[in-house]
C-alpha cells in the first residue's frame, strides 16, 4: 500500500481572512500525522485543501495514492436504511465483502434504520464503515471521534493504528487524544497568520 501526502509553504484562507501559512508536512505509507488547533483556526479547511475539494490560497500539495475523506457529512442518503445507503457506495467503490467492517463496527443491527434517525456516533461509524470498504491508502480523518462513546473511541482509534499498521497513511484532526504509535502532531497555530498578513 503506496502513499504519500505532503503539503510545501500551503496558506489557507476562509473568505478574505487568512487562516495560516508557510504550513508543510511529509507523510509516507505506515505515518500517521495529528492534527491539533482550536475551532475556527482552519483544520477543517486544510483537509479539505488536502482532499482536493478546495485550492490553497498559496503553496502546493502533493499526493500519490487515493484519498478517503471522513467528516460531518458522510455522503449518506439520509432518508434510505443504513443498508441501502451503504450498499450504494460497496457497488461505486467495488468492494466485495462489506460484512466484515459493518461486523467490526457494530453496524449490523441498524442496517433497516433510516440514516436520518442515526446518532451522531452511529453516523460516524457509517462513514468510517464506508471508508474501510473502500480500501484507500490515505485517510483524512476530521474529528472521526466526537460523538462516540468511550468503547467506541477505542475501537476507532485502534482501526486507524491498523490501517497505519498495514502501510497506510492517515492525518487526523481531533481535539482528543489518540492511541496510535509512532504518531506525529501539527499545531495548525503555529502557522497562524496575522490579520494583516493578506
Amino acid at each position: 500500500m503506496q502513499a504519500q501526502l505532503s503539503a510545501s509553504n500551503l496558506a489557507c484562507r476562509r473568505g478574505d481572512r487568512l487562516l495560516f501559512k508557510g504550513l508543510s508536512f511529509e507523510l509516507g505509507s505506515g505515518e500517521a500525522l495529528h492534527l491539533t488547533g482550536a475551532n475556527g483556526t482552519g483544520k477543517t479547511t486544510l483537509i479539505r485543501t488536502l482532499a482536493r475539494l478546495t485550492s490553497p490560497f498559496a503553496g502546493e500539495v502533493m499526493v500519490e495514492g487515493e484519498i478517503g475523506l471522513l467528516d460531518e457529512r458522510t455522503a449518506l442518503d439520509p432518508e434510505l436504511p443504513l443498508g441501502k445507503a451503504l450498499s450504494f457506495w460497496q457497488r461505486v467503490d467495488g468492494c466485495t465483502d462489506p460484512s466484515k467492517a459493518l461486523s467490526v463496527l457494530g453496524l449490523e443491527p441498524l442496517l433497516d434504520v433510516p440514516v436520518r434517525y442515526l446518532s451522531t456516533g452511529q453516523r460516524k461509524r457509517a462513514g468510517l464503515a464506508a471508508l474501510l470498504n473502500r480500501g484507500v491508502p490515505i485517510w483524512l480523518l476530521d474529528e472521526p471521534l466526537s460523538g462516540l462513546d468511550v468503547a467506541a473511541i477505542k475501537q476507532v482509534t485502534a482501526l486507524i493504528a491498523l490501517h497505519v499498521g498495514g502501510g497506510g497513511t492517515a492525518l487526523i484532526a481531533s481535539h482528543q487524544p489518540l492511541a496510535i504509535e509512532g504518531l506525529r502532531a501539527l499545531a495548525i497555530e503555529d502557522f497562524a497568520a496575522r490579520e494583516d498578513a493578506l
